[in-house]
Formats: structure tokens, sequence, C-alpha cells
């Protein structure tokens, strides 16, 4: 028979949020597994002693953040809405069922006056990777890196054409005096440099109308349009991450690599003996960078463009004894100069060429002549790439999928890190600080949470009363443990 229904809401009940909130919430796992009060004491220099109003706990003020980032709201107005009426969200923050929650402006107000300008995002990242070092959730002897886009807040059709000047690769300097070198070894007289006062190189680019920190990306396979690039490194044990660092989306991969790979050491104190990279990262600066800090650099392979028709430079072999190619054909293509580019070019003999049978698969030359040039870096690459092909290098590079490229999976599917939620380099470089803190947390709780369940089964199965305690720790809300009492029993 059915039953009438009565209303309930209004009826009085006597209950904690203790009680509300699951044993194996996540929120609880938190709460348990990581500290935060470091944020009070690194923000305390921010806020006035003895005068003022009192302020909201910065602990709190980040914890909401933080909430919104873990379960993917991207609104702050939406977050504080969801706190309002999620209890699991009222006991992480400390409040109770009646407490009024912080209006979204606190929030936004606080970053744009009080936090702006400051590293506290950075600083709240670092100290969650030192908490996993910590707890040795994190090796240090193999990272990986890569970069993804998140659409900046702007709209592609929105933009003007700007003239800028185009500024120099930080190794430039240090490829001029390479090429300076090897020239004089060849008996080649100096490059003519443009002398300082003249015009610099000029390039058009893009500008966002609606952010102008944005870059606008055109890249193969790639959507089209204003975005940030998120340029990621993690460790190689669980997929923690241990560096963020944002540009615009029109820079490329290289630029910014090895500068973060050394902050990254330098910052944690990690031993690093071995990097993994996808192709985007195959340049002679990089190459050499990495082998220069004496590590084991492994990165993808990138099929080379290609006429149909026409032999692989693969076929060109080099002969380091006499510093020469040797085409298909066996004659010889001597050293001819080393251009500005870094290149030293080699020339086939026009007269030689003219006859050969295999000309047509060879060069269109006018001049029948066959040039190939090589990086003067070029021996780090294919260090680099003979790591690529030994059995070391590929159990390496096979475990790049399941490390940065699911780290960053998990942030888009699970965290919001589609889109950038700001305008500005700073407020996206904040953005990903904050959520890549929130999934190092996510998994640090998880791990931890795991291992403290493990090390419990084992020392109840070594006891009298193992099964009769193991479920009532089950019962009591100890996590992870349901599936441990049939060992426990054992």
């Amino acid at each position: 028979m059915l039953k009438p229904v009565y209303p309930a809401q209004t009826e009085l009940e006597m209950v904690t949020l203790e009680q509300l909130v699951p044993k194996d919430h996540l929120l609880r796992l938190l709460d348990q597994h990581i500290r935060f009060d470091f944020i009070r004491e690194a923000t305390q220099h921010l806020y006035c002693e003895n005068n003022g109003r009192p302020a909201i706990d910065p602990v709190v003020l980040f914890k909401m953040l933080f909430i919104g980032y873990l379960f993917g709201i991207r609104s702050e107005r939406r977050l504080v809405k969801e706190i309002e009426v999620n209890v699991a969200y009222r006991w992480f923050l400390g409040f109770r069922l009646t407490d009024k929650v912080p209006d979204a402006s606190t929030l936004s107000q606080n970053r744009r006056r009080r936090f702006v300008g400051t590293d506290i995002e950075q600083r709240i990242f670092d100290g969650i990777v030192e908490q996993a070092i910590e707890h040795k959730l994190i090796g240090g002897r193999v990272l990986y890196t890569d970069s993804t886009h998140l659409k900046a807040n702007a709209n592609k059709r929105h933009f003007e054409v700007h003239q800028v000047e185009q500024t120099p690769a930080a190794y430039l300097a240090e490829l001029d005096a390479a090429i300076e070198t090897d020239r004089a070894a060849a008996g080649k007289k100096p490059l003519k440099r443009d002398d300082d006062d003249s015009t610099p190189p000029m390039k058009e680019v893009k500008v966002s109308t609606v952010d102008p920190d944005a870059g606008f990306m055109a890249r193969d396979n790639k959507p089209t349009g204003f975005f940030y690039l998120d340029h990621r490194t993690v460790d190689g044990v669980h997929a923690l991450i241990v560096d963020t660092h944002v540009t615009p989306g029109n820079v490329h991969d290289s630029q910014p690599y090895l500068a973060r790979l050394d902050r990254v050491m330098e910052r944690f104190d990690l031993a690093v003996g071995a990097v993994g990279l996808d192709a985007g990262y195959f340049t002679p600066q990089v190459c050499k960078g990495i082998l220069e800090r004496a590590l084991f650099g492994v990165m993808g392979y990138k099929r080379p463009t290609h006429r149909d028709g026409y032999f692989y430079k693969r076929d060109y072999l080099y002969d380091a004894v006499q510093d020469c190619y040797r085409c298909p054909a066996g004659e010889v293509l001597p050293y001819r100069t080393t251009n500005r580019l870094g290149y030293r070019e080699y020339a086939s003999n026009p007269a030689r060429c003219a006859d050969c049978g295999v000309r047509g698969q060879c060069t269109q030359s006018r001049n029948h002549q066959k040039l190939v040039t090589r990086h003067l870096w070029e021996g780090f690459k294919e260090a680099i790439n003979a790591n690529r092909l030994s059995d070391l290098g590929k159990r390496l590079y096979a475990r790049r999928k399941e490390t940065v490229e699911r780290s960053f999976a998990d942030a888009k599917e699970l965290h919001g890190h589609r889109y950038a939620r700001f305008r500005g380099l700073a407020k996206v470089q904040a953005q990903c600080l904050l959520s890549a803190a929130c999934q190092n947390m996510k998994k640090m709780a998880l791990l931890l949470a795991r291992k403290a369940a493990a090390l419990l089964a084992k020392i109840l199965a070594r006891t009298r009363f193992a099964a009769p305690f193991a479920r009532h720790l089950w019962q009591i809300g100890v996590p992870n443990l349901n599936f441990r009492i049939r060992l426990a029993s054992a």
C-alpha cells in the first residue's frame, strides 16, 4: 500500500556536519593529508596586524578557490552558490550550516588588490610539491614535459595587426660565438654583423584588442585563434606536477624549456637523470642543453618533410673524419662555408653532377649542384635520437603518455583547464598554478590514503582479532579497508 507523503523539510533534526559528510569524501582526505597552514604564513605580510576590520582567513579564501578547481566550477559566483548548499564544502571550510558564505566579490577584490603583484600562487604550488617530496611521492629521477593550449577569453576576430621588433632568442649569442669559431677554424672571414644603430628586424603579429597578452596560434592540427600555452613538467613516478609555466600561444615549446628545467632542479633539489619530451622539443639548442646537463634525453620522432621521387636527407651519409657528405651515387660533397643561421654547407661539384644518372632524384638546381646543410650542434641531435632507439629510451618514452599527457587530460576533463578564466598573462599563470596544485593535492591524498589503508591492513592481518577490528574500522569510515577484510581474515 502507498503511504501518505508528509513534507519533512521543516522538521527539526539533531545532526552535525560531521555526520553529513561521507567518510570517503575527497575533501576529508585532503583535510587529513594536506597541510594548509603554510598559506597563512606566506600571506601574513599582506595583512595589517593591529588595524582595520577582521579579515577572512586567507586559508579559507584559497580553500574556496581549491574547491572550484577540484570540482571544475569555473565561475566564482557559481562557486559561492555551491558552497551555500553543499555540506561537504562547508565542512571543509569550517563553516556552520547557518554561517554566511563570503561573497564572490571578496574573492575577486582580494585577487585584484591584496594578492596582485605577489607570487602567492607560485608559493602555494611550491609548498604542495614540497609536501609531496616529504611523503616520498616524487622520485625526481625522470621528468616529462609538454604543453597544452588554453583558449583565451578573447574573440579571434577582434584583433589589430602590429609591427613588432623581432626579439632574438637567448641562445643566439652562444650560437654566434660558435659560428665565428667554426669559420675561423675553417679559414673563413668573420661574418659582417649589422650595426647596433641599424633598424632591428620587424614582423607582423595579430594582437587581440580584448586580451593583448594572448598569442595568436596557428599550428598544424591545432585550433586557430588566441590562446595561452601551459608548459607543464611532471615527475615520472606518480605524474605529480613539479612545474607549470604559461606563455602566449605563439611561443614555441622549446623556448622556455631549459630555463624551467633548471628552475625545477634548483628549487626542489632533484637529482634528475632523464627527461622525456615530444618531437616539438627536438631542436639543436634543447638537445645541446640536455646533454650539457648530463641528462639522458629521449624525444619523439617527427617525420621530416619530403618530396616524392627524391632522395631523403638520410641517404646522404656524413663522414665525420673527412668532414664531408657522400651522395647516393658515391660522390663527395665537401664543406663550403658556415652561414649566419649556424648551418655548415656542403656542396657538390656541378661538373660531376651534370652527367649523373640519378640527378633527377637529387636536385633541380639550374647549375646542377646539390647543397646539404648540417647544423653546428647536429651532433647533439644525433645523440638524443640514438637514445630514442635504445631499450631504455623506448621504456622511458612509453611512460610519457601515461604521465604528462594524462595530467593534461585530467586537467581538461575534470578541472576546467580548457579555457582561461581570466585575461592577462599573470592571471592565467595564477590559474594554472592553482589548478596544478589542486591536481597534486587530489592525487597525494588518494595515494596517502591508499598507503595508510594498505599498511593498516598488513598490521591487522598479523593480529589475532584482525577481522573483527577491520570490520569495525570499515564501519566507522576508515577508507579503503572493505576490500582488506578478506586479507585480514585469511
